[in-house]
């Protein structure tokens, strides 16, 4: 069998391990203390099990699955004054539909039926039809907290999910387990039919792409050596593909990759959709929020958590005058992308965080192993001693200004 070029084992590679790391998630949700499908796990605030969390909301999640003759009714309250989101979203990482005033303003709540398609299910008359992708999806409720944490549990216990049956329900694909630092190598091509064919890609590549998929495991599958030459070439790729998750992935403006328009849906970017599994799993689509990631001080040196450094908004360009929802900041580990433990349980701020403005009114953060000079106490975000981390900043609801490219947060500048 002719061995096949880099750019197909790359590309083939980089498809699958989208789909991949969706399932991880699934077997490691499936996992976790009394999961159910159809069923809402309130997360406890300040807490989620995944990539890159968000700490400024209360987070309720779930798995949804059907089959043919049965559907699931969500049922979302009327939420006032405060930003919410029930996002739904398919076993590939693409984005279905959000459902709050901004996308549904003739039906912001109430109840909804989640549908396969082809389904014959019966549903409630007061209940609008969603139709997902497949037979599963990804549910992510987000009710802001909006320095009402009390008010954000409560509306967050409000948000519904149950089956009108019982629909027969597959397992997920079986994958080797892995982390970010140590990604899957030649064994991902193993057994590809059920990865491939377990959900449905509505990229319009997606033929294309699970073609090449099959070329590359036929390959493997002739024998050691093949099988050698891809886990070679696979082990080059991984760093650049990692590099290009966190600093390629989006436009790379004053040290921060981010404002990319396809986020949440992601057409043919199949490196765009992968990256985003990776490094922040479940991303939303730009009309709910723009991300932006920083991986690098404004000398282009990478965040390291022994240094000191300090992010400078001037009061022309604060991060709250960009959004007409909210902002926040959040500091993770690299590569895992999860918080990381300090004293002072302190992972991230937002607009609602007790941050004090210099007298000109413009706003400083600083980043560090212990408080940063220059910067008040209040405004220190901890970093762990000798380990390198990504800053996160997320801002919802996005004003054009964020949207066109004309905002992104202020460089990390380090205090020498």
């Amino acid at each position: 069998m002719t061995r096949p070029d880099e750019k197909t084992i790359a590309d083939a590679y980089v498809y699958l391990l989208g789909r991949a790391l969706t399932i991880r998630q699934e077997h490691m949700d499936r996992a976790g203390p009394g999961f159910a499908y159809n069923a809402i796990k309130y997360n406890p605030l300040g807490s989620a099990d995944f990539v890159n969390p968000n700490f400024d909301v209360a987070y309720l999640e779930s798995w949804v699955a059907l089959d043919d003759g049965n559907a699931a009714i969500l049922e979302v309250p009327e939420v006032k004054g405060r930003y919410y989101t029930a996002q739904l979203l398919d076993e590939w990482g693409e984005v279905i539909t959000n459902i709050n005033e901004r996308v549904f303003p003739s039906k912001p709540f109430g109840k909804f039926a989640l549908i396969k398609p082809g389904s014959n299910a019966k549903i409630p008359a007061d209940a609008t039809p969603i139709m997902l992708h497949g037979s599963k999806a990804k549910l992510l409720g987000r009710v802001e907290l909006k320095g009402d944490p009390d008010g954000a549990v409560k509306l967050q216990n409000q948000f519904k999910l149950a089956s009108m049956g019982q629909p027969v329900i597959a397992a997920p694909p079986a994958i080797r387990m892995f982390d970010n630092k140590d990604l899957m190598g030649a064994d991902i091509f193993d057994d590809v039919e059920p990865k491939l064919l377990s959900a449905l890609d509505v990229a319009p590549n997606a033929g294309e792409m699970q073609q090449k998929v099959r070329a590359i495991a036929a390959y493997v599958a002739t024998g050691s050596d093949a099988r050698a030459v891809v886990d070679t070439q696979i082990k080059k790729l991984i760093p650049e593909f990692q590099d290009y998750a966190v600093t390629k992935v989006a436009p790379y403006r004053n040290h921060w990759a981010g404002g990319s328009p396809i986020i949440g849906q992601y057409g043919s970017d199949f490196w765009a959709r992968t990256s985003i599994n990776f490094v922040g799993i479940w991303g939303n689509n730009p009309g709910e929020v723009i991300y932006f990631g920083a991986t690098r001080d404004a000398d282009e040196k990478l965040l390291n958590g022994s240094n000191s450094y300090v992010i400078h908004f001037p009061a022309d360009k604060l991060p709250e005058n960009a959004v007409e929802g909210y902002w926040s900041v959040i500091l993770v580990g690299v590569p895992d992308y999860r918080v990381v433990p300090n004293a002072l349980k302190r992972y991230n701020f937002n607009n609602h965080s007790p941050l004090q403005k210099d007298p000109d009114g413009s706003l400083k953060i600083g980043i560090g192993p212990k408080p940063v000079g220059g910067a008040p106490e209040s405004n220190w975000l901890p970093s762990a001693e000798g380990k390198p981390f990504m800053l996160t900043f997320r801002t919802y609801v996005p004003k054009d200004i964020v949207r066109q490219g004309q905002w992104q947060p202020a460089a990390v500048t380090m205090v020498k």
